[in-house]
């Protein structure tokens, strides 16, 4: 099994009925980062295998309570949280901590969930987790928390934000031992989490991707498209992709497509137009699925700048459209290359640049074969592992 494949669950002699599965996230659809991707793909996942899913999240404006909400053609209950906007972030929402637990002690007597699956320690996942291990029902709690996410938005500096997320993770340690089972996407993250938790078994169970979604083109495309999917936030680094751009042959005719919303979008495209490159530059902005897969399909290599990758679905989005990948060597992203791309310096405009124009100057056969690898990488992390390891995990089996 490669290093961050999905454990696979062992058989399992007793009748599988279906559960009822409680999800608890501090962020949700309609937000767009992996933890909210995550908990949707994993809780639609399970409601389409027959299991009665809920999830409590805070709610997405001022209208809270419960709702039957659509999520990729599958109805989900959702039970919004009365929650109020961080003022250092563009979008997220946050609950009261000390209102939570008033809020989802009576939603859990409702629901008697068979198992609670936390989505992160921070706010929700904390207070769901004590009502749940105070009715002893099962927690399994799967961490997405990277603190360089976080230093743009919070009023710590340099100096004092270590001595923050010391107490940060020490708080956290006391919500994941709450938990019967800790999971996080990669071996790596898993090991971030062993430290900063004090040694605490972890899994590394990947975030999983639908490929039958994605559509890999045959051969190669006619142009040659840079294209990014995510958050266009700060820690995506993304300057550093637009730096590199003029720096690839003119003969390229090399363009950059990103594709997502954010906070950023007003610097970078400032920072294009300084660069002479703003008619090589699409911002798509937030777009449908549809539009998303079809940008990928028709692009000729995936590029993830960040520096704060826990796993990064977007990278799997790329490879598993048959997309080879640039990526920073930072965090877990080294572990998505492997004959399907370049890793490249961190910040460094020139060896991105370098990379890129490894990829879009290969021969024909090279190109091929860097689109094939990332099509058979991507087959570790089928969502129907996932799904198949959350079940077994759920219901307290042992997974392989």
């Amino acid at each position: 099994m490669s290093a961050d494949a999905t454990p696979v669950p062992q058989e399992h002699p007793a009748a599988h009925h279906p559960l009822r599965v409680l999800m608890a996230a501090d962020t949700f659809a309609p937000d767009v980062n992996g933890a909210a991707t995550f908990t949707e793909q994993l809780a639609v996942g399970l409601a389409e295998r027959g299991h009665e899913v809920h999830i409590i999240a805070p709610a997405a404006n001022r209208h809270h309570g419960t709702y039957e909400e659509e999520h990729h053609g599958v109805t989900l209950t959702v039970h919004r949280l009365p929650s109020y906007k961080w003022p250092l972030h563009a979008w997220l929402r946050f609950a009261w901590p000390w209102t939570v637990r008033r809020h989802v002690a009576p939603l859990i007597d409702a629901i008697r969930p068979d198992v609670v699956h936390i989505q992160s320690h921070i706010i929700i996942g904390r207070g769901v987790a004590r009502e749940a291990h105070d009715r002893g029902v099962r927690i399994i709690a799967t961490n997405h928390f990277m603190p360089e996410n976080l230093l743009e938005y919070t009023p710590f500096g340099r100096f004092t934000l270590p001595i923050a997320l010391k107490i940060a993770w020490n708080d956290a340690a006391k919500t994941y031992r709450l938990a019967d089972v800790i999971s996080t996407p990669t071996n790596l993250a898993a090991d971030y989490l062993r430290k900063a938790i004090a040694g605490q078994r972890v899994l590394a169970i990947s975030c999983g991707i639908d490929a039958s979604r994605y559509v890999a083109r045959e051969g190669r495309p006619v142009g040659n498209d840079i294209v990014f999917v995510g958050r266009v936030a700060p820690e995506k680094n993304l300057d550093v992709l637009l730096r590199a751009l003029p720096l690839l042959p003119a003969e390229l005719h090399a363009t950059i497509t990103i594709v997502g919303d954010g906070e950023m979008i007003p610097k970078l495209t400032a920072q294009a137009k300084e660069l002479g490159i703003e008619d090589r530059v699409t911002f798509l902005g937030f777009v449908s699925d549809e539009v998303k897969y079809r940008a990928l399909t028709n692009a000729t290599v995936f590029a993830m700048p960040s520096t704060a990758e826990l796993q990064s679905i977007a990278s799997l989005e790329g490879m598993a459209s048959g997309l080879p990948v640039v990526a920073a060597d930072s965090m877990a992203l080294p572990h998505l290359i492997d004959g399907n791309g370049y890793l490249f310096a961190p910040g460094d405009e020139q060896d991105l640049a370098a990379k890129l124009a490894l990829v879009l100057t290969a021969s024909d056969e090279d190109y091929v074969a860097l689109r094939q690898r990332s099509l058979a990488m991507i087959e570790a992390h089928d969502i129907n592992r996932t799904l198949a390891t959350f079940e077994a995990l759920y219901r307290g089996e042992p997974v392989a």
